[in-house]
Order: C-alpha cells, then sequence, then structure tokens
C-alpha cells in the first residue's frame, strides 16, 4: 500500500473514543490504570483514534512483533536452517571408525512440528506454556522426527557401524545469559519433557504419558484420580539433573487431559543421546555408551574434508514466524536474536540489536527510540514500546512484497493461535483482526490480588472491504481480584479491537458513494 502511513501523528485528536470504549476504560479494574490507544487508516496515515501515542508502554509480547520483524526481514521469509551431521573419522565399507557430529544450527523445532504438508503445527495454547496457562494442549507431530529423519539419511549413506561415538556441535552461538527461556543452538522439543495426565476413576492412578521418551530420563507419578468437580492440582519436581522427574498431586475425574511440562537441563547431552537411540532405530550401530555428557571436546576445528552424511532442513522461517507470533512462543522469540547475530558471524545474541536497530532507522523508516528492548519476548522491566512506533513498524510492512504473508502470520480473531481463545461466535469481528496480544502480569502480595502490568494489542483491523488500519490498544497498571479478572481485562482489550474494526466497516460504508465508490 502507497501513502503516508509511516508517518507520525503530528497530533492528538480529540480524545473522544465513543460511549462503547469509554464505558471499557471507565471500569474499576482500571481506577489506577493507563490506557493507550492509536489507530491508523494505512492507506492516507489518517489518524482515526489517539490515545497517548508516543508515550511509552509496557508492551509485553507485542515486543514480538519487532523481534520476528528484524529477523524475518535479515534471514528472509524462505530461509532454511539446514542442520549438518559429518562423518569424522575414516570410512572403510560400512564403518565409520571415528565420529557423527551433528552441527546446530539454532532451528527452533528440528522437525518436531512440521506437519505432513511441510507447514508447521501449533496449538492455540501452547505446550511450553502448559505450567502457566490452563488449556496448553500438544500438537500430533513426534518431537524426534528431525533425528529420525536424520538417522535414516546416515544409514542410506551406507554407514551401518559409527566405532566412535555421536557429538553435537553447539558453537554456533553462545546461550545468552540472563534471558528466559535460554535458547541453545540444538533444542530438541522447545527443550522440555511434556508430562500429560488423563483421569481415570475416582481412588484410582492418573494415566500418564510423557515425550520425548530419551534415556536416561525417566517419569514416576502418585498422580490420583478425585471425584468430579473436585480439585485438580498437579505439582512436578526433578532431580538436580533433571533426568528423574515425579509427578504428584490430584485431578479430576471430569478434568480434560492436564499437561505439565519439566525443563531439559543439558540440551546437548540429551540430543546426543536422542540421536544415538534414532541411530539404532534406523539400524545403525553406535560402539559409544548412549547416555553421558556430550563430548564436545573431541570436536574438530573444522569439517573441512569430512563427508556429510545427513542434513535436516527447516521448513521456511515464514512459518518459524507463524509459530511464534500465533502462541506467542517466549523461545523462539529469543532464539531470533540468536539466529539473527548467527547471521552476521557472531555468537554474542545481543550483537542481533543494532541489526534490528539499523533495520528500524535505514529499512522501516521507524525511530528506534520509540522502543527499549533487552530481550526478544517482552518480558524484562526496561521493554518499552510506545503505539506510535508500533504502528509505524506495522504500517512498514504493508508497503513490502511481504505485506499479506506478514499480517496473516499473526494470531488471527477467532481463528488461529491466541486469537482463536475470543470472537469464537455471533461476533462480527472474526477474522477481520489480525493482531498480537502481550501479557505481563503477577501477584501483588500486599493486596492479595493480580498486578496486571500489561495487556496489550497491536496488528491490523480489515474493514469488510479489505481495506486495512494498523492498530495499538493496551492498558498498564490494571488490577484484578482472581486470575478471572485477568482474563476480564483480556476480553476488554480484545472487544476494543472488535468495536475499532466495527467502526471502520461503518465508516467505509458510509464513505461510499450511491455508485459504490468511495467518496475522496
Amino acid at each position: 500500500m502507497a501513502g503516508t502511513a509511516a508517518a507520525a501523528p503530528t497530533e492528538n485528536p480529540p480524545s473522544d473514543l465513543g460511549p462503547d470504549i469509554t464505558a471499557i476504560m471507565d471500569k474499576p479494574a482500571y481506577k489506577h490504570a493507563q490506557w493507550g490507544l492509536l489507530e491508523i487508516d494505512a492507506e492516507n496515515g489518517h489518524v482515526v483514534h489517539s490515545r497517548y501515542p508516543d508515550q511509552f508502554f509496557m508492551p509485553g509480547s507485542t515486543v514480538k512483533l519487532i523481534t520476528i520483524s528484524g529477523a524475518w526481514h535479515d534471514l528472509g521469509p524462505d530461509h532454511r536452517f539446514t542442520t549438518p551431521v559429518n562423518a569424522v573419522g575414516r570410512l572403510n565399507g560400512s564403518t565409520l571408525t571415528g565420529n557423527l557430529a551433528l552441527v546446530a544450527q539454532g532451528d527452533l523445532t528440528m522437525g518436531g512440528r512440521t506437519k505432513p504438508d511441510g507447514s508447521v503445527d501449533f496449538t492455540p495454547i501452547d505446550h511450553t506454556y502448559a505450567d502457566d496457562v490452563p488449556g496448553a494442549t500438544l500438537t500430533p507431530e513426534d518431537p524426534l522426527a528431525g533425528l529420525d529423519q536424520i538417522a535414516r539419511q546416515v544409514r542410506d549413506s551406507g554407514i551401518t557401524t559409527v566405532d566412535g561415538d555421536v557429538v553435537i556441535d553447539a558453537r554456533l552461538f553462545t546461550p545468552p545469559p540472563m534471558i528466559t527461556p535460554q535458547p541453545t543452538p540444538l533444542m530438541i522439543n522447545d527443550n522440555v519433557i511434556d508430562l500429560l495426565s488423563t483421569p481415570t476413576s475416582p481412588g484410582q492412578p492418573a494415566q500418564l504419558s510423557w515425550r520425548p521418551q530419551v534415556a536416561p530420563y525417566r517419569v514416576t507419578t502418585t498422580v490420583r484420580t478425585v471425584e468430579a468437580g473436585g480439585t485438580t492440582d498437579i505439582q512436578v519436581s526433578a532431580s538436580p539433573d533433571g533426568t528423574a522427574i515425579t509427578l504428584s498431586g490430584t485431578i479430576a475425574a471430569d478434568a480434560q487431559p492436564a499437561l505439565k511440562n519439566s525443563r531439559i537441563q543439558d540440551p546437548n547431552a540429551f540430543g546426543r543421546t536422542a540421536l544415538i537411540e534414532a541411530l539404532g532405530r534406523a539400524g545403525v550401530t553406535v560402539t559409544a555408551p548412549p547416555t553421558g555428557p556430550n563430548p564436545d571436546s573431541t570436536l574438530p576445528a573444522s569439517y573441512t574434508g569430512d563427508q556429510q552424511v545427513a542434513a535436516f532442513v527447516s521448513p521456511p522461517y515464514r512459518d518459524y514466524a507463524k509459530l511464534i507470533l500465533n502462541v506467542s512462543h517466549n523461545l523462539g522469540a529469543n532464539l531470533a536474536l540468536c539466529n539473527i547475530a548467527a547471521n552476521h558471524g557472531s555468537k554474542d545474541c545481543f550483537d542481533a540489536f543494532p541489526v534490528i536497530h539499523d533495520f528500524l532507522a535505514r529499512t522501516a523508516n521507524v525511530d528506534p527510540t520509540q522502543f527499549q528492548l533487552t530481550d526478544g519476548r517482552g518480558d524484562v522491566p526496561v521493554d518499552r514500546v510506545t503505539p506510535t512506533g508500533l504502528n509505524q513498524l506495522l504500517a512498514y510492512w504493508l508497503r513490502t512484497p511481504d505485506a499479506d504473508a506478514f499480517r496473516t502470520s499473526l494470531p488471527i480473531l477467532g481463528v488461529s493461535g491466541t486469537g482463536a481463545l475470543y470472537c469464537t461466535t455471533d461476533c462480527p469481528a472474526k477474522g477481520k483482526v489480525f493482531a498480537k496480544p502481550g501479557t505481563i502480569i503477577g501477584g501483588d502480595l500486599l493486596n492479595q490480588q493480580i498486578a496486571i502490568n500489561a495487556q496489550t494489542y497491536a496488528g491490523y483491523l480489515q474493514a469488510d472491504d479489505g481495506h486495512l488500519y494498523t492498530f495499538f490498544v493496551g492498558v498498564n497498571g490494571a488490577a484484578a481480584p482472581t486470575i478471572q479478572g485477568f482474563f476480564d481485562t483480556n476480553d476488554d482489550v480484545d472487544q476494543i479491537a472488535v468495536i475499532l474494526q466495527q467502526e471502520a466497516c461503518a465508516e467505509r460504508e458510509a464513505g461510499r458513494s450511491h455508485h459504490g465508490q468511495l467518496r475522496p
């Protein structure tokens, strides 16, 4: 789209947001809170609504719009991560005397979410949120699918015996300190073990399933099924090395299966064992013990002259961007920083920030000082955004060949990702709001309530005729007596977006002449 969409609003229109939006913002929960709102016609830069457009707001995961924009531009939407496996040693017939080295490339899923059509699968509430948000679910794909594919390629290369070891080469980047969740060059199943408890009959043990099942990890459970309507409360503990996991607690007989997870403490050792086991399934014997630390001290300085015997190729980055934005994938957003840094030959993930700064200033024509960032996910105290800055960034994408791809990579209200949780029935805006939500909440121990530091929403509103508007709406500093109050705040922010979308439709309709053309 052409026009002046990238220009910053130069004035603040009247603050009359209409009775419906005002009634939401004036609720008691927002007595001490501050709302921000900015809606701009993407075609001509006209400011439709504005409230504190140039003030900093705590953003939550709307920061991912910035991080993933930077990665999308730097890597390219068609970029694929190719993870090679090299035979380091001497090949004699079907025997490798030496080691297999998997050279990790920062692939977010390693095939663990790839659907038969090659796209990346996700659910509205991702499994990585299982310990924080009720209703997290698993995708059906095998988390070990990428390693199984690599193992079959090794076998197809003619190797049936590795008289040596398997080594994970994780030298691509240094896992960044002080960032959670912490990305690593090799990640299997987002570096977690999934633990699914399913109720049985009252008084009986719950049924347990877990994945990925890799030695020496083991799981035991004492979770009991209680009467329908009873308390579901499941606790997870693990040994210091993470390999011995225990579940305890109760699950109601009428409850849905309850998902929890436990962190993989040593992703490289885990990946090494998982690959050795995959090789075994493919008919390749490894003489080294399958469990134990990753022997990275044996890695060569380079692989010049070593034969590549396998390579796993990821889906295109646009599919990873869609996953990260749709489920608010924190690990993937932080990993994007490392992907950018590695793309520029750096092992320091924080070297991504100058690249993103340059993209904002020189390519997107957005003043970088409208943002403050220290991570990729938007969950540290320093992170801030202005409504103007996000609107300008969103408008930039509409002027690129990737306009539709970027817009449709966002959660769609009532349809996909976190957007599917609201506006599901009898909602006129369903399928017409493409936007990233953001949340920061915590416990206010002084007042025994929920502190809603941030609930934000930014993206695109689509009128019935396809006309697009960029928008940001958010509240900082709200409070709620219970977790249900937080969900109510989330609904309030979504409802404002619905009102804006419906107003946009009405505005477009009112602007049509009798001949069906828009009046100038």
